[in-house]
């Protein structure tokens, strides 16, 4: 599986199966009782394949499947994946804060430039919030390229689950 080099912080892919989605879903809940590398657990129709906790780290990714049938055609699988939902949540709060800072720092800036007032420091304070996103930004590919092995390796899982299927 190649992983692109597009923005995306949080790749995923398409397939079609040729396999009932419920033995599909039966079979990754079979393979997960036995699996002693993967922790897989299963709500509904989703399938969450994660790395066992003592071999985790902050960037440890998880594969999240999502096997759903579509009227008259095949069955379809759709994966994401993706940090533990806790990283990518103080990951996207980050973000909103400094965006909500950023345009709070605008509003400052507007406001002195009304009143004639100097506006270098929300000019700085913009451009500080400015790289402060491209660093979060850099960390999350530098974190994305750091679990990229264990990626690979919850892929792997996943095909050798499908083609195991009879």
């Amino acid at each position: 599986m190649e992983i692109s080099k597009d923005i995306v912080l949080r790749p995923r892919f398409f397939q079609d199966l040729n396999i009932p989605s419920e033995k599909v879903l039966e079979a990754f809940e079979s393979k997960g009782e036995t699996c002693k590398n993967f922790k897989v657990s299963r709500i509904d129709h989703h399938v969450f394949i994660r790395i066992p906790k003592k071999e985790q780290h902050f960037w440890s990714p998880q594969l999240h499947l999502e096997i759903y049938d579509v009227k008259g055609n095949k069955p379809k699988l759709k994966g994401l994946f993706g940090p533990s939902p806790t990283v990518w949540t103080f990951f996207m709060f980050l973000h909103f804060m400094v965006a909500i800072v950023f345009i709070g720092a605008g509003i400052w800036m507007y406001v002195n430039m009304s009143l004639g007032e100097p506006y270098i420091y929300p000019i700085i304070a913009m451009v500080f919030l400015f790289i402060t996103w491209f660093v979060l930004y850099f960390a999350g590919r530098l974190g994305r390229d750091a679990g990229k092995k264990e990626m690979l390796s919850l892929y792997e899982f996943m095909r050798e689950t499908l083609n195991s299927i009879k």
